[in-house]
């Protein structure tokens, strides 16, 4: 098995011009199709593109651990973005997906007339609230700024925990697609909009900051223990799932991946190395 590679935004772009990944399989390699026509070759290596915490580190558990017993291949590329893993699941150049929620999915979906669909989740990152300046939810204070994510989903999802924890108040039934003009009560404080992936870096610049929990991980924060304010599981629709481009669900490949993430040993792996920073979201298939 080769080495997994550490892909950055520019080197995919760049990548995503070349042809010379078409051994990932594309529509044009009938070898490749599943439910489209032909079967899959499943004596290639599953190409699965992840963000680096904790998508990658709990698919190399698999790979390490779980895929030679199954007679999986796999092959992780990381991924340091939420746009290019499902614009190269799209294309072809990987097979399959692990790093966004639904929310995240449907609303890109939309936006790229893309057809990435879930296959099973996997775990929950709680979205929370941090700060190296500020010890308690009670001392943010008027005129303070607080950065939250600038995507639409998770941007929404970072106003409903801020409003749930009584920092602002929002217009009724807005729910997770709510924006900065949403807010009907801003409690004098300001709000600094940033790239989900750079928000931790941010927080020596503001006052406190709502961060991804698979960011808040990278940046050596532990939900569990450093945030101020964090996202509930139960009912919480957020969870991280395998995806795959509609049709190559019933890829072999496919099929043994989303058995292996919804074992006992990966629910381990995930509570004893996260401590419950990463929650595994076993369960029904995601929705789709």
């Amino acid at each position: 098995m080769r080495k997994n590679i550490k892909i950055t935004a520019a080197v995919a772009s760049a990548a995503a011009l070349a042809l010379g990944l078409s051994a990932c399989g594309t529509d044009s390699d009938p070898a490749s199709k599943s439910e489209s026509g032909a079967k899959a070759d499943t004596s290639k290596a599953l190409v699965v593109a992840a963000s680096p915490t904790p998508h990658a580190d709990i698919l190399n558990f698999v790979k390490k651990n779980l895929a030679e017993k199954e007679g999986l291949k796999l092959e992780v590329k990381e991924f340091t973005d939420y746009v290019l893993p499902n614009t190269a699941t799209q294309s072809g150049q990987v097979d399959a997906n692990f790093f966004q929620h639904k929310p995240y999915l449907d609303d890109f979906n939309k936006k790229n007339d893309t057809t990435i669909v879930p296959v099973v989740n996997v775990h929950l990152e709680p979205l929370g609230l941090y700060s190296k300046k500020i010890k308690d939810l009670k001392d943010i204070k008027a005129g303070q700024t607080i950065a939250v994510p600038n995507d639409t989903t998770n941007g929404g999802r970072a106003l409903q925990l801020l409003a749930e924890n009584g920092l602002i108040t929002l217009k009724d039934g807005v729910g997770t697609s709510a924006k900065l003009s949403d807010i009907t009560d801003k409690k004098g404080l300001e709000f600094k909009e940033l790239e989900a992936a750079t928000v931790p870096r941010a927080l020596n610049d503001v006052d406190a900051a709502v961060i991804n929990g698979n960011y808040a991980l990278e940046a050596k924060l532990s939900p569990a223990k450093d945030s101020l304010a964090l996202e509930k599981a139960e009912g919480n629709p957020y969870a991280n799932f395998l995806a795959v481009k509609e049709g190559n669900e019933k890829d072999p490949r496919v099929e043994k991946l989303a058995k292996l993430l919804n074992s006992d040993e990966v629910k381990k792996f995930i509570d004893d190395t996260y401590q419950g920073s990463i929650i595994a979201s076993f369960g029904a298939p995601a929705a789709s």
